[in-house]
Protein backbone atom coordinates (compact mmCIF):
# COMPACT_ATOMS: atom_id res chain seq x y z
CA UNK A 1 0.00 0.00 0.00
CA UNK A 2 1.47 2.90 -0.98
CA UNK A 3 1.88 5.73 -4.13
CA UNK A 4 3.63 4.11 -6.98
CA UNK A 5 7.62 4.28 -7.84
CA UNK A 6 9.20 6.11 -11.32
CA UNK A 7 9.59 3.02 -11.30
CA UNK A 8 5.98 1.09 -12.04
CA UNK A 9 5.79 0.27 -15.92
CA UNK A 10 2.03 -0.14 -17.40
CA UNK A 11 2.12 -3.64 -18.00
CA UNK A 12 -0.09 -5.27 -21.15
CA UNK A 13 -4.06 -5.95 -20.60
CA UNK A 14 -6.19 -9.09 -20.13
CA UNK A 15 -9.57 -9.16 -18.52
CA UNK A 16 -10.92 -5.86 -19.30
CA UNK A 17 -7.23 -4.06 -18.87
CA UNK A 18 -7.22 -5.43 -15.72
CA UNK A 19 -4.12 -8.11 -16.01
CA UNK A 20 -0.82 -7.38 -16.34
CA UNK A 21 1.59 -9.26 -18.38
CA UNK A 22 5.45 -8.74 -18.26
CA UNK A 23 5.94 -11.24 -20.57
CA UNK A 24 5.68 -14.73 -21.51
CA UNK A 25 2.85 -17.09 -21.75
CA UNK A 26 -0.75 -17.36 -20.32
CA UNK A 27 0.87 -20.18 -18.09
CA UNK A 28 3.47 -18.43 -16.16
CA UNK A 29 4.02 -14.64 -16.81
CA UNK A 30 6.76 -12.44 -15.49
CA UNK A 31 5.62 -10.84 -12.25
CA UNK A 32 6.59 -7.05 -12.73
CA UNK A 33 4.73 -3.97 -11.29
CA UNK A 34 1.53 -2.74 -12.86
CA UNK A 35 1.90 1.13 -13.69
CA UNK A 36 -0.29 3.56 -12.18
CA UNK A 37 -1.31 5.88 -15.16
CA UNK A 38 -2.48 2.26 -16.96
CA UNK A 39 -5.74 3.23 -18.65
CA UNK A 40 -9.30 1.04 -18.64
CA UNK A 41 -7.63 -0.15 -15.26
CA UNK A 42 -11.03 -2.13 -13.59
CA UNK A 43 -11.53 -4.92 -11.46
CA UNK A 44 -11.22 -8.77 -12.50
CA UNK A 45 -13.87 -11.38 -12.29
CA UNK A 46 -11.02 -13.17 -9.71
CA UNK A 47 -11.50 -10.03 -8.05
CA UNK A 48 -15.02 -10.29 -7.82
CA UNK A 49 -15.02 -13.99 -6.69
CA UNK A 50 -12.78 -13.34 -4.15
CA UNK A 51 -14.58 -10.81 -2.60
CA UNK A 52 -18.12 -12.90 -2.53
CA UNK A 53 -15.69 -15.62 -0.81
CA UNK A 54 -14.74 -12.73 1.82
CA UNK A 55 -18.26 -12.33 2.50
CA UNK A 56 -19.08 -15.59 3.65
CA UNK A 57 -16.93 -14.81 6.62
CA UNK A 58 -18.07 -11.48 7.57
CA UNK A 59 -21.55 -13.32 7.38
CA UNK A 60 -20.88 -15.49 9.93
CA UNK A 61 -19.11 -13.02 12.09
CA UNK A 62 -22.35 -10.99 12.04
CA UNK A 63 -24.51 -14.11 12.99
CA UNK A 64 -22.10 -14.99 15.95
CA UNK A 65 -22.60 -11.17 17.10
CA UNK A 66 -26.21 -11.41 16.80
CA UNK A 67 -26.34 -14.56 19.04
CA UNK A 68 -24.38 -13.20 21.32
CA UNK A 69 -26.01 -9.66 21.80
CA UNK A 70 -29.50 -11.05 21.41
CA UNK A 71 -27.97 -13.30 24.33
CA UNK A 72 -27.34 -10.03 25.94
CA UNK A 73 -23.62 -10.75 26.13
CA UNK A 74 -21.69 -7.76 24.59
CA UNK A 75 -18.72 -7.97 26.78
CA UNK A 76 -17.39 -11.19 24.95
CA UNK A 77 -19.50 -10.21 21.28
CA UNK A 78 -18.35 -7.31 20.52
CA UNK A 79 -14.70 -7.83 20.79
CA UNK A 80 -15.23 -11.35 19.35
CA UNK A 81 -16.43 -9.70 16.35
CA UNK A 82 -13.63 -7.15 15.68
CA UNK A 83 -11.47 -9.69 16.18
CA UNK A 84 -12.60 -11.93 13.74
CA UNK A 85 -13.22 -9.33 11.37
CA UNK A 86 -10.23 -7.87 11.60
CA UNK A 87 -8.67 -11.29 10.15
CA UNK A 88 -11.21 -11.30 7.33
CA UNK A 89 -10.86 -7.41 6.33
CA UNK A 90 -7.08 -7.52 7.16
CA UNK A 91 -6.53 -10.40 4.22
CA UNK A 92 -8.76 -8.66 1.43
CA UNK A 93 -7.06 -5.59 1.84
CA UNK A 94 -3.62 -7.16 1.37
CA UNK A 95 -4.73 -8.90 -1.66
CA UNK A 96 -6.45 -6.15 -3.14
CA UNK A 97 -3.18 -3.55 -2.95
CA UNK A 98 -0.90 -6.31 -3.72
CA UNK A 99 -3.46 -7.42 -6.58
CA UNK A 100 -3.79 -3.49 -8.02
CA UNK A 101 0.44 -3.41 -8.40
CA UNK A 102 1.47 -7.07 -9.43
CA UNK A 103 -1.82 -9.06 -10.90
CA UNK A 104 -0.61 -11.31 -13.40
CA UNK A 105 -3.55 -13.13 -14.33
CA UNK A 106 -1.53 -15.76 -15.44
CA UNK A 107 -2.32 -19.56 -13.96
CA UNK A 108 0.18 -19.78 -10.91
CA UNK A 109 -1.45 -16.19 -10.12
CA UNK A 110 -4.92 -17.73 -10.12
CA UNK A 111 -4.26 -20.46 -8.45
CA UNK A 112 -2.92 -18.75 -5.55
CA UNK A 113 -5.73 -16.59 -5.12
CA UNK A 114 -7.80 -19.57 -5.02
CA UNK A 115 -6.09 -20.83 -2.56
CA UNK A 116 -6.64 -17.95 -0.46
CA UNK A 117 -10.02 -18.08 -0.93
CA UNK A 118 -9.86 -21.02 0.18
CA UNK A 119 -8.54 -19.98 3.51
CA UNK A 120 -10.80 -17.78 4.02
CA UNK A 121 -13.64 -20.26 4.07
CA UNK A 122 -11.44 -22.57 6.31
CA UNK A 123 -11.19 -19.12 8.73
CA UNK A 124 -14.95 -18.85 8.47
CA UNK A 125 -16.07 -22.89 9.36
CA UNK A 126 -13.90 -21.79 12.52
CA UNK A 127 -15.71 -18.77 13.63
CA UNK A 128 -18.44 -20.08 15.57
CA UNK A 129 -15.46 -21.92 17.75
CA UNK A 130 -13.71 -18.96 18.23
CA UNK A 131 -16.55 -17.19 19.54
CA UNK A 132 -18.30 -20.16 21.64
CA UNK A 133 -15.21 -21.56 23.25
CA UNK A 134 -12.24 -19.54 22.29
CA UNK A 135 -10.91 -22.09 20.39
CA UNK A 136 -9.26 -20.49 17.24
CA UNK A 137 -7.16 -23.42 15.54
CA UNK A 138 -9.52 -23.48 12.42
CA UNK A 139 -9.27 -19.54 12.22
CA UNK A 140 -5.38 -19.55 13.11
CA UNK A 141 -4.88 -21.94 10.25
CA UNK A 142 -7.77 -20.64 7.30
CA UNK A 143 -5.63 -17.15 8.38
CA UNK A 144 -1.99 -19.08 7.96
CA UNK A 145 -3.38 -20.13 4.59
CA UNK A 146 -4.26 -17.37 3.31
CA UNK A 147 -1.45 -15.21 4.67
CA UNK A 148 1.44 -17.76 3.44
CA UNK A 149 -0.49 -17.86 -0.31
CA UNK A 150 0.29 -13.84 -0.06
CA UNK A 151 3.99 -14.69 1.39
CA UNK A 152 4.39 -16.82 -2.14
CA UNK A 153 3.07 -13.67 -3.90
CA UNK A 154 5.33 -11.17 -2.58
CA UNK A 155 8.71 -13.81 -3.31
CA UNK A 156 7.65 -14.06 -7.02
CA UNK A 157 7.32 -10.25 -7.37
CA UNK A 158 10.48 -10.01 -5.66
CA UNK A 159 12.10 -12.82 -7.20
CA UNK A 160 10.87 -10.33 -11.11
CA UNK A 161 12.34 -7.13 -9.44
CA UNK A 162 15.72 -5.69 -8.51
CA UNK A 163 17.15 -3.13 -6.87
CA UNK A 164 14.86 -1.43 -3.76
CA UNK A 165 11.39 -2.89 -5.88
CA UNK A 166 13.18 -6.37 -4.79
CA UNK A 167 14.02 -5.12 -1.33
CA UNK A 168 10.58 -3.66 -0.66
CA UNK A 169 9.01 -7.35 -1.68
CA UNK A 170 11.02 -9.27 0.93
CA UNK A 171 10.23 -6.87 3.43
CA UNK A 172 6.96 -7.62 2.46
CA UNK A 173 7.20 -11.52 2.68
CA UNK A 174 9.42 -11.22 5.63
CA UNK A 175 6.99 -8.99 7.79
CA UNK A 176 3.68 -11.13 6.80
CA UNK A 177 5.65 -14.36 7.81
CA UNK A 178 6.53 -13.37 11.40
CA UNK A 179 3.24 -12.09 11.93
CA UNK A 180 2.22 -15.54 11.43
CA UNK A 181 4.27 -16.92 14.06
CA UNK A 182 3.04 -14.24 16.44
CA UNK A 183 -0.61 -15.34 16.10
CA UNK A 184 0.28 -18.77 17.06
CA UNK A 185 -0.02 -17.62 20.68
CA UNK A 186 -3.98 -17.56 19.83
CA UNK A 187 -3.69 -21.53 20.19
CA UNK A 188 -1.89 -21.74 23.67
CA UNK A 189 -2.56 -18.34 25.98
CA UNK A 190 -5.18 -18.35 28.08
CA UNK A 191 -8.24 -17.14 27.59
CA UNK A 192 -8.15 -13.86 29.42
CA UNK A 193 -4.82 -12.84 27.15
CA UNK A 194 -5.95 -13.37 24.00
CA UNK A 195 -7.89 -10.47 23.25
CA UNK A 196 -4.19 -8.02 24.66
CA UNK A 197 -2.46 -10.70 22.14
CA UNK A 198 -4.67 -9.74 18.90
CA UNK A 199 -4.68 -6.03 19.34
CA UNK A 200 -0.50 -6.38 19.64
CA UNK A 201 -0.62 -8.61 16.26
CA UNK A 202 -2.83 -6.03 15.08
CA UNK A 203 -0.91 -3.21 15.27
CA UNK A 204 2.06 -5.24 13.64
CA UNK A 205 0.56 -6.52 10.73
CA UNK A 206 -0.53 -2.78 10.10
CA UNK A 207 3.18 -2.24 10.57
CA UNK A 208 4.22 -4.16 7.47
CA UNK A 209 2.67 -2.28 5.40
CA UNK A 210 5.08 1.10 6.29
CA UNK A 211 7.98 -0.87 7.42
CA UNK A 212 7.86 -2.43 3.60
CA UNK A 213 7.84 0.76 1.79
CA UNK A 214 9.79 3.33 3.32
CA UNK A 215 12.01 3.46 0.44
CA UNK A 216 10.17 1.90 -2.38
CA UNK A 217 6.44 2.73 -3.22
CA UNK A 218 4.51 -0.36 -4.95
CA UNK A 219 2.63 0.69 -7.96
CA UNK A 220 -1.10 0.34 -6.62
CA UNK A 221 -3.99 2.27 -9.67
CA UNK A 222 -6.06 4.81 -7.54
CA UNK A 223 -9.00 4.17 -9.59
CA UNK A 224 -8.79 0.74 -9.26
CA UNK A 225 -8.76 0.44 -5.42
CA UNK A 226 -11.16 3.08 -5.06
CA UNK A 227 -13.38 0.49 -7.39
CA UNK A 228 -12.02 -2.66 -5.08
CA UNK A 229 -13.27 -0.95 -2.13
CA UNK A 230 -16.36 0.07 -3.64
CA UNK A 231 -17.56 -3.58 -4.48
CA UNK A 232 -17.01 -4.45 -1.11
CA UNK A 233 -18.65 -2.04 -0.01
CA UNK A 234 -21.64 -3.31 -2.04
CA UNK A 235 -21.28 -6.76 -0.95
CA UNK A 236 -21.04 -5.84 2.50
CA UNK A 237 -24.47 -4.43 1.92
CA UNK A 238 -26.15 -6.68 0.35
CA UNK A 239 -25.25 -9.22 2.51
CA UNK A 240 -26.70 -6.68 5.10
CA UNK A 241 -29.90 -6.89 2.98
CA UNK A 242 -30.36 -11.17 3.06
CA UNK A 243 -29.52 -11.20 6.48
CA UNK A 244 -32.39 -8.56 7.20
CA UNK A 245 -34.60 -10.23 4.84
CA UNK A 246 -34.22 -13.91 6.21
CA UNK A 247 -34.56 -12.79 9.75
CA UNK A 248 -38.21 -10.62 9.05
CA UNK A 249 -39.00 -13.77 7.13
CA UNK A 250 -38.36 -16.15 9.52
CA UNK A 251 -39.70 -14.16 12.60
CA UNK A 252 -43.28 -13.53 10.35
CA UNK A 253 -43.45 -16.91 9.73
CA UNK A 254 -42.89 -18.31 13.56
CA UNK A 255 -45.08 -15.48 14.95
CA UNK A 256 -46.78 -13.66 12.23
CA UNK A 257 -46.41 -10.10 14.13
CA UNK A 258 -46.15 -8.22 11.02
CA UNK A 259 -47.37 -4.93 12.20
CA UNK A 260 -44.72 -4.83 14.50
CA UNK A 261 -42.24 -6.13 12.01
CA UNK A 262 -42.61 -3.75 8.96
CA UNK A 263 -41.31 -0.59 10.54
CA UNK A 264 -38.07 -2.20 11.39
CA UNK A 265 -37.78 -3.75 8.07
CA UNK A 266 -38.86 -0.31 6.34
CA UNK A 267 -36.34 1.21 8.64
CA UNK A 268 -33.60 -1.28 7.92
CA UNK A 269 -33.91 -0.70 4.44
CA UNK A 270 -34.03 3.23 4.00
CA UNK A 271 -30.85 2.95 6.22
CA UNK A 272 -29.17 0.55 4.00
CA UNK A 273 -30.31 2.33 1.19
CA UNK A 274 -28.88 5.39 2.72
CA UNK A 275 -25.80 4.13 3.51
CA UNK A 276 -25.32 3.17 -0.47
CA UNK A 277 -25.65 6.43 -1.54
CA UNK A 278 -23.67 8.18 1.21
CA UNK A 279 -20.70 6.14 0.45
CA UNK A 280 -21.00 6.50 -3.12
CA UNK A 281 -21.88 10.23 -3.33
CA UNK A 282 -17.75 11.15 -4.33
CA UNK A 283 -15.15 9.74 -6.53
CA UNK A 284 -12.58 8.72 -3.86
CA UNK A 285 -9.91 7.86 -6.30
CA UNK A 286 -9.55 11.85 -7.13
CA UNK A 287 -8.32 11.45 -3.25
CA UNK A 288 -6.00 9.17 -3.23
CA UNK A 289 -2.69 11.28 -4.14
CA UNK A 290 -0.34 10.31 -1.53
CA UNK A 291 0.72 7.38 0.86
CA UNK A 292 -0.23 9.26 3.67
CA UNK A 293 -3.46 9.66 2.38
CA UNK A 294 -3.55 5.96 1.22
CA UNK A 295 -2.81 4.05 4.12
CA UNK A 296 -5.34 6.73 6.43
CA UNK A 297 -8.32 5.95 3.87
CA UNK A 298 -7.33 2.25 3.44
CA UNK A 299 -7.19 1.30 7.48
CA UNK A 300 -9.93 3.86 8.10
CA UNK A 301 -12.22 1.43 6.15
CA UNK A 302 -12.41 -1.53 8.57
CA UNK A 303 -14.87 1.04 10.66
CA UNK A 304 -16.56 1.67 7.29
CA UNK A 305 -16.94 -2.52 6.45
CA UNK A 306 -17.25 -3.40 10.15
CA UNK A 307 -20.21 -0.93 11.03
CA UNK A 308 -22.06 -1.65 7.79
CA UNK A 309 -21.89 -5.42 8.15
CA UNK A 310 -22.77 -4.68 11.74
CA UNK A 311 -25.95 -2.88 11.02
CA UNK A 312 -27.31 -6.26 9.32
CA UNK A 313 -26.58 -7.87 12.63
CA UNK A 314 -28.28 -4.87 14.62
CA UNK A 315 -31.32 -5.22 12.89
CA UNK A 316 -31.36 -8.92 13.57
CA UNK A 317 -31.72 -8.35 17.01
CA UNK A 318 -34.36 -5.76 17.01
CA UNK A 319 -36.29 -7.97 15.23
CA UNK A 320 -35.31 -11.12 18.00
CA UNK A 321 -36.10 -8.35 20.69
CA UNK A 322 -39.54 -7.38 18.80
CA UNK A 323 -40.88 -10.83 18.77
CA UNK A 324 -39.55 -11.87 22.27
CA UNK A 325 -37.14 -14.02 21.55
CA UNK A 326 -34.30 -11.47 22.39
CA UNK A 327 -32.74 -11.24 26.14
CA UNK A 328 -32.08 -7.96 26.19
CA UNK A 329 -34.42 -4.22 26.57
CA UNK A 330 -35.77 -2.66 23.70
CA UNK A 331 -33.32 0.36 24.20
CA UNK A 332 -30.35 -2.11 24.36
CA UNK A 333 -31.51 -3.62 20.78
CA UNK A 334 -32.23 -0.45 19.41
CA UNK A 335 -28.96 0.47 20.10
CA UNK A 336 -27.17 -1.99 18.19
CA UNK A 337 -28.66 -0.51 14.83
CA UNK A 338 -28.10 3.42 15.56
CA UNK A 339 -24.71 2.51 16.96
CA UNK A 340 -23.72 0.64 14.03
CA UNK A 341 -25.31 3.47 11.60
CA UNK A 342 -23.89 6.25 13.23
CA UNK A 343 -20.50 4.91 13.39
CA UNK A 344 -21.14 4.07 9.40
CA UNK A 345 -21.87 7.78 8.60
CA UNK A 346 -18.92 9.84 11.00
CA UNK A 347 -16.54 6.66 9.55
CA UNK A 348 -17.47 7.51 5.98
CA UNK A 349 -17.30 11.52 6.65
CA UNK A 350 -13.84 11.21 8.10
CA UNK A 351 -11.80 9.25 5.77
CA UNK A 352 -14.26 9.44 2.81
CA UNK A 353 -16.59 12.42 2.48
CA UNK A 354 -15.08 15.35 3.60
CA UNK A 355 -12.62 15.72 1.33
CA UNK A 356 -15.12 16.79 -1.28
CA UNK A 357 -17.01 19.41 1.24
CA UNK A 358 -17.08 23.15 0.24
CA UNK A 359 -18.64 24.69 3.34
CA UNK A 360 -19.47 24.46 7.01
CA UNK A 361 -23.15 23.05 5.84
CA UNK A 362 -21.77 20.77 4.05
CA UNK A 363 -18.98 19.30 6.42
CA UNK A 364 -21.86 19.07 9.23
CA UNK A 365 -24.42 17.09 7.44
CA UNK A 366 -22.79 13.37 7.89
CA UNK A 367 -21.47 14.49 12.00
CA UNK A 368 -24.62 16.26 12.92
CA UNK A 369 -26.95 12.98 11.14
CA UNK A 370 -24.67 10.39 13.06
CA UNK A 371 -25.71 12.16 16.71
CA UNK A 372 -29.59 12.43 15.32
CA UNK A 373 -29.51 8.70 15.07
CA UNK A 374 -27.57 8.21 18.07
CA UNK A 375 -30.34 9.87 19.37
CA UNK A 376 -33.07 7.63 18.26
CA UNK A 377 -31.97 5.18 20.02
CA UNK A 378 -34.50 6.52 23.01
CA UNK A 379 -37.11 5.91 20.84
CA UNK A 380 -38.03 2.60 21.54
CA UNK A 381 -39.67 0.27 19.33
CA UNK A 382 -40.05 3.40 16.35
CA UNK A 383 -36.03 3.24 17.01
CA UNK A 384 -34.99 1.95 13.42
CA UNK A 385 -37.59 3.77 11.77
CA UNK A 386 -36.79 6.98 12.76
CA UNK A 387 -32.80 5.90 12.12
CA UNK A 388 -34.42 5.20 8.73
CA UNK A 389 -35.73 8.75 8.48
CA UNK A 390 -32.74 10.27 9.54
CA UNK A 391 -30.78 8.67 7.26
CA UNK A 392 -32.92 9.29 4.32
CA UNK A 393 -33.07 13.23 5.74
CA UNK A 394 -29.38 12.92 5.38
CA UNK A 395 -29.28 12.15 1.73
CA UNK A 396 -31.78 14.44 0.87
CA UNK A 397 -30.18 17.18 2.82
CA UNK A 398 -26.53 16.19 0.89
CA UNK A 399 -28.46 16.53 -2.34
CA UNK A 400 -29.68 20.25 -1.75
CA UNK A 401 -27.04 21.37 -0.30
CA UNK A 402 -24.31 20.52 -3.10
CA UNK A 403 -26.89 22.02 -5.61
CA UNK A 404 -26.60 25.02 -4.65
CA UNK A 405 -24.96 27.64 -6.42
CA UNK A 406 -22.05 28.52 -4.60
CA UNK A 407 -19.67 31.53 -5.59
CA UNK A 408 -16.45 30.57 -5.99
CA UNK A 409 -17.00 26.97 -5.68
CA UNK A 410 -14.27 24.90 -6.50
CA UNK A 411 -14.88 23.37 -10.69
CA UNK A 412 -16.47 20.30 -10.33
CA UNK A 413 -13.84 17.07 -11.60
CA UNK A 414 -14.59 15.08 -13.62
CA UNK A 415 -16.91 12.08 -13.46
CA UNK A 416 -17.58 13.92 -9.59
CA UNK A 417 -21.35 13.15 -8.82
CA UNK A 418 -23.39 16.29 -7.93
CA UNK A 419 -24.04 15.08 -4.41
CA UNK A 420 -21.27 15.26 -1.72
CA UNK A 421 -23.72 13.72 1.13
Amino acid sequence: MGTPSPEAKPNGGGHGGSSGSGGGSGVLRRMTSRGREESHRTATPLELFFDLCFVVAVAQAGKQLVHALAENHPNTGIPGYFMMFFGVWWAWVNFSWFSSAYDTDDVLYRVVTLVQMAGVLILAAGIPRAFGNSDFTLVWFGYAVMRLALVSQWLRAARSASGEERRTALRYAIGVSLCQIGWLGLLFLPTHAKPWLFLGMAIAEMSVPAFAEHRHQTGWHPHHIAERYGLFTIIVLGETVSAATVAVQSAVDEHEALAELLPIAGGGLLIIFAAYWIYFAVPIHLHLASNRQAFLWGYGHYFVFGSAAAIGAGIEVVIEEAVGKAHISTFAAASTVTVATALFMFSVWLIHSRHHKRDLAEQSVLPISAVLVLSCTFAGHAAVLLAGLVATATVAAGVLLSSRPTAGARPQATGESADTT
